[in-house]
């Protein structure tokens, strides 16, 4: 059952640490995002959140999610300490967290590169466009990657 990005958003930051040092920011944000529904899309074989994925120029972006964390611009996110992450599904937050303790250690800025070298945003990508990097292309790249 695919939830609201917001929701997947606010699961990913419950995990983050800002306390010790470990922050995230609505760019480093975005780019979990995708990699949660990427793999989402292949492990578990439907999408953890409805909201379609847009290739920016800095990397892939849930609109939604971008504009509710927007005025912090590259500010730490502080978690929401109220969140109850009992809607995901054991496999859901497993899934969430795995990619969390994969690509959480990297930069905001390592993450942006590391995306745009990847078929599902390189291929969408069009200058001032913010295409639909679409679910077929995010199942064929990270089929791949799990291989």
């Amino acid at each position: 059952m695919a939830h609201k990005a917001i929701d997947v958003a606010k699961a990913i930051l419950r995990l983050s640490e800002p306390d010790k040092g470990d922050i995230v920011s609505n760019l480093k944000l975005q780019k979990l995002l995708y990699y949660v529904q990427g793999f989402s899309l292949v492990i578990l074989g439907e999408p953890m959140f409805e909201e379609e994925i847009e290739a920016w120029e800095y990397g892939p972006v849930v609109r939604d999610v971008y504009c509710e964390f927007k005025p912090l611009g590259a500010a730490a996110i502080i978690p929401d300490a109220e969140l109850d992450a009992g809607f995901l599904s054991d496999e859901q937050f497993h899934l969430i967290k795995e990619v969390y303790e994969v690509y959480g250690q990297f930069s905001a800025l390592r993450l942006m590169h590391m995306t745009h070298e990847e078929p599902p945003w390189k291929t969408t990508y069009r200058n001032g466009a913010n295409s639909i990097i679409s679910h077929e292309s995010m199942r064929a790249y990270f089929s791949g990657v799990i291989d």
